[in-house]
């Protein structure tokens, strides 16, 4: 059986309404799921992959400390940004124009049950993206994402990841930083590492990305990677 998976382009999207429209997808999923084990139907949940950007925001995961955010809401009004408390795990992350959001809502029970192996896979993705614009992309032990110069002094993120999974089912994902105004991460704890730099595809190559080539490139990998085709 060859796997398909829906491509979603949302654009520049509210988090909010983004998070509304993953979880309204998410629970299908899940309640199809559920009916697929009572023996109500044979059909199996569609898997969907949405790229999009947001507004400012900032969103804090279930392991994460508010303390993390280092502006209090006013000044969060000042700089035109929001803050939510998320379902995701993962610590403080920040989402804003010019980086490319990836939320895929993932039947697992279709690829393989393994969140470690699924997170790998995320990572490989953006690993194999990166190296098509020229920038070498690599992991830390220890820690989730993908990373510039890593195990060196001077490695920083370029790509943050924190997801959701029930009944083998996933929704929240990825955070690549392509044209990413980096004055944002001034604010926070990013991912709760004190120690840790960010940086963003336009920062290491000293030249603004075309983020639809990024995201038509983190497109086809993810397909390769996950062995899927997409619905025409």
């Amino acid at each position: 059986m060859t796997r398909k998976v829906n491509y979603i382009h949302k654009g520049l999207i509210d988090y909010k309404e983004g998070w509304d429209y993953q979880e309204t997808l998410f629970k299908a999923a899940i309640d199809l799921k559920i009916d697929l084990r009572d023996g109500k139907t044979e059909e199996l949940p569609q898997n969907h992959l949405i790229f999009c950007e947001h507004p400012h925001v900032y969103t804090l995961g279930k392991s994460g400390a508010e303390t993390n955010l280092l502006i209090s809401e006013e000044a969060l009004k000042q700089y035109g940004a929001q803050f939510y408390k998320i379902n995701r795990g993962g610590d403080i992350t920040y989402h804003g124009p010019g980086q490319l959001v990836m939320y895929p809502i993932f039947d697992l029970d279709q690829f393989f049950t393994d969140i470690h192996k699924y997170m790998r896979f995320l990572e490989e993705a953006v690993i194999l993206t990166l190296s098509e614009f020229g920038i070498k992309g690599g992991r830390v032990e220890g820690l989730t994402g993908v990373w510039i110069d890593g195990g060196t002094p001077n490695e920083r993120k370029i790509c943050a990841m924190g997801v959701k999974s029930s009944r083998w089912v996933t929704m929240h994902g990825i955070a690549l930083n392509v044209n990413t105004d980096m004055s944002y991460f001034n604010h926070m704890v990013p991912c709760g590492i004190v120690d840790k730099a960010v940086t963003s595809m336009e920062k290491e190559l000293n030249q603004e990305i075309d983020l639809k080539l990024v995201e038509k490139a983190l497109k086809i990998n993810m397909a390769n990677i996950f062995d899927f085709d997409y619905i025409d």
